[in-house]
């Protein structure tokens, strides 16, 4: 039977051990309970400007993309739905959106008539300004009373477990127990 920790911090079950399976299952737990309560309040932040979450990361990468405001260099779609991992076909959808709120244009790619080239539009590049502000009151909320040591422990951690992550390749999906085969 697996239980699942609650977010109650004063739960008197016990601690799992560090380095064991159950502490790096309590690890991903905690991180995903930070993750999705960031993800909350930073949405709920960004509804006055009519921006959902994965617009504003679309945006974002946008912004962080070199040549975003000039044609020759912008983002094709493709490229942003690789980098946002998710399908291009969703990524249509992101971009239809942001169109439509006057945050990107799209442009025809000179290369290759069949592709599309994003740009950021002055209100687009005005709303990652208010992203980034968003961003950085939700995690100073967040993370705000934690040590400047600490974080700097947390990020080293973080960085390396991706860095191994990464390293190791896609994982391999395995089949379910009991799964036929």
């Amino acid at each position: 039977m697996t239980t699942t920790p609650t977010d109650d911090p004063a739960d008197p079950s016990p601690a799992p051990r560090p380095g064991s399976p159950a502490g790096a299952a309590e690890l991903a737990d905690a991180m995903t309970r930070a993750i999705k309560r960031i993800r909350r309040q930073t949405g709920w932040r960004l509804e006055p400007y009519g921006i959902t979450p994965g617009q504003a990361r679309a945006l974002r990468t946008l912004a962080h993309a070199p040549g975003c405001e000039t044609p020759d260099h912008a983002m094709r779609l493709s490229d942003l739905a690789d980098k946002l991992h998710i399908a291009p076909r969703s990524a249509t959808t992101v971009v239809d959106a942001l169109e439509e709120a006057g945050l990107v244009e799209r442009s025809p790619d000179p290369a290759d008539r069949r592709a599309v080239r994003l740009l950021l539009t002055e209100a687009g590049r005005a709303a990652v300004e208010r992203i980034g502000q968003v961003r950085d009151e939700v995690a100073q909320e967040y993370f705000g009373e934690v040590s400047p040591e600490d974080e700097e422990v947390l990020l080293r951690v973080l960085r390396s477990a991706e860095a191994r992550f990464l390293a190791a390749g896609p994982p391999q999906r395995s089949a379910a127990p009991g799964a036929a085969r």
